[in-house]
């Protein structure tokens, strides 16, 4: 699809790309290691990752003008128009769909209509209790219907999972068979039964199964009409306003995708929860929430309780798109290396008062701005990549990875001959980092040439400072790690050049606080984008060292993605 072009306004855009920029920032540590293997053209191509140009992708994107990049708006094609041409000034191939930049992903977005919406709990017996939209409950109607009424008991599943090779089925019932949930609406916990043991839901490290996404999935599979997810922040790893501002705005799905067909999506504050269970004469919720974390101490169980909902939804269908661009290698096929960076966020909330736009500037303009800088330099480079080598920018992220999910179902070349998938998202331009956080790659055979480049760019390697958050499981390069592709994100750590550790800590903190998925992620004329250069330039060199491996990349043995890869290979080598 050709998306709407705007050609003033991105021809401007194109001419202060193309003139060269001068730094306002002296950088520093610009250069690139020499390391083994890496030939002194790509080196000097990775030298030249430009921090300056990065901050001017960043500003341009997260400008009001883009109405905070929602997917299927003005302000969401205007970024993909952007990222596109700029690719297009690079010299990067086009790659998506009928020889465009442009790879059509059909969606719906639904918008609850807050004011018209109403949940009750309506107990057997005793005073009904109405829930307040937006404070206490927050809902989706996946199926993109304008109305849904429901009038359904109660089940709590515990955490709602269903993992065989744990020896773990939430939905059983005392005597052990699975209580029916169809055209019923079930009660989970948030994440995953806590764990020091690593062959027990991987220790503290969170599975899938502890994703929300998971346990929406799972009571569809089952039938259900609703989920209520209850809410606590020591285990969700984030407060009740992100959910909230995540859901007060429009949720996009896939279009034909099986799995949402939950008439009530929902979210629900613990105290209200508590009050559910309190009616329901089960006594304690973090009690509860602790016995469904033991073995055999939890049973699947209907309350006495029915949720009773008006849902009416504004629906509106539309084509987003990713941008998808290649760089040829020396040799096409096989082992080609795809770059990844959603572009989306959340647009407009039109009932917020005052500032209404989110525009998104950290999450993940600086994403956007590494990936297009890394395509330029890629494209540019004296020398071709051993393999080609993809850029995809992706939508509707925020809305459950959705682009990435549709480029995984659709890549430019099969899963089977993608090397590897590196994912760039929200990179805060604080200074320069001498830490990463790789979260994933140690999953990987690659992993030594990881650690060696890492160590070579003077990065330490931190562990996942959080790890039960599932970090994994919340940015695009899981939608190509479910079909097979080797796949991590590059995220700096919390140690910075000039600073201790609890100086970045801070930093991190004060975002995740104040500005995540807040309006007030703008752009800041003071943010310092030499890390995200050098982050840039870090990624850039592990690219072109894994386009150079004689072999597919592989999983580990007995990683939940090994099965998958090995599919997609034999499905590669009988094309």
């Amino acid at each position: 699809m050709q998306l709407r072009f705007i050609p003033s306004l991105l021809a401007a855009a194109g001419l202060a790309a193309a003139v060269p920029m001068a730094s306002t920032q002296q950088e520093v540590g610009n250069t690139v290691p020499a390391i083994a293997g890496l030939p002194a053209g790509a080196r000097a191509a990775a030298a030249g990752i430009d921090g300056e140009r990065i901050r001017a992708h960043v500003r341009f994107l997260s400008l009001d003008l883009l109405e905070g990049r929602g997917p299927g708006t003005r302000g969401g094609e205007l970024a993909a128009e952007y990222i596109a041409t700029q690719f297009a000034l690079a010299g990067v191939e086009p790659a998506g769909d009928d020889g465009t930049y442009f790879q059509r992903v059909p969606l719906y977005a639904v918008h609850t209509v807050e004011d018209k919406t109403k949940f009750a709990f309506v107990p057997a017996d005793g005073a009904v209790l109405d829930l307040a939209y937006g404070d206490e409950i927050v809902a989706k109607d996946q199926t993109g219907q304008p109305t849904a009424e429901i009038d359904a008991p109660i089940v709590f599943v515990g955490y709602g999972i269903d993992a065989p090779e744990y020896n773990w089925n939430d939905y059983a019932g005392p005597n052990g068979k699975d209580i029916d949930v169809k055209g019923k609406v079930v009660l989970v916990i948030v994440n995953e039964p806590p764990s020091q043991d690593a062959k027990f839901f991987k220790g503290a490290a969170l599975t899938y199964y502890g994703r929300w996404t998971y346990k929406y999935e799972e009571a569809a599979r089952r039938g259900a009409v609703g989920v209520l997810i209850v809410h606590r922040t020591d285990l969700a790893s984030y407060g009740w306003d992100v959910v909230r501002n995540s859901q007060a705005v429009e949720k996009s799905y896939l279009e034909g995708d099986p799995s949402a067909t939950l008439r009530a999506a929902a979210w629900i504050q613990h105290d209200v929860a508590q009050r559910l269970l309190t009616m329901s004469g089960m006594g304690d919720l973090d009690r509860a929430i602790e016995r469904a974390g033991v073995p055999g101490a939890f049973h699947a169980a209907e309350l006495p309780v029915r949720l009773k909902a008006h849902i009416e939804s504004r629906v509106r269908r539309y084509v987003s798109a990713n941008v998808v661009g290649r760089v040829a290698g020396s040799v096409s096929g096989g082992n080609a290396v795809l770059y990844t960076a959603h572009y989306d966020h959340l647009g407009i909330d039109p009932d917020m008062k005052g500032d209404n736009i989110f525009n998104g500037a950290a999450d993940n303009g600086t994403g956007c701005g590494i990936l297009i800088e890394i395509a330029r330099a890629f494209a540019q480079s004296p020398v071709k990549p051993p393999h080609d080598v993809y850029f995809a920018s992706v939508t509707a992220e925020e809305q459950g990875l959705l682009g990435s999910q549709y480029l995984g179902m659709h890549p430019p070349v099969p899963a089977g001959q993608m090397g590897l998938d590196l994912n760039f998202d929200m990179l805060l331009p604080i200074g320069i980092p001498r830490s990463v956080n790789l979260g994933g790659a140690e999953r990987i055979d690659f992993w030594p040439m990881v650690e060696t480049a890492a160590n070579s760019f003077d990065l330490k390697l931190l562990p996942d400072p959080s790890p039960m958050a599932g970090h994994y499981y919340r940015s695009d390069h899981f939608s190509l790690a479910r079909v097979g592709i080797p796949a991590f994100s590059i995220d700096q750590g919390d140690l910075f050049a000039g600073h201790d550790l609890a100086w970045g800590e801070a930093q991190v903190a004060d975002y995740e606080t104040h500005h995540y998925h807040q309006p007030s992620d703008e752009y800041r004329a003071d943010w310092d984008f030499r890390g995200n250069a050098k982050l840039a330039r870090f990624g850039f060199v592990l690219g072109w060292q894994a386009s150079e491996q004689t072999k597919p990349i592989e999983w580990l043995p007995g990683d939940e993605f090994e099965a998958a890869r090995k599919a997609s290979e034999k499905a590669g080598s009988s094309q």
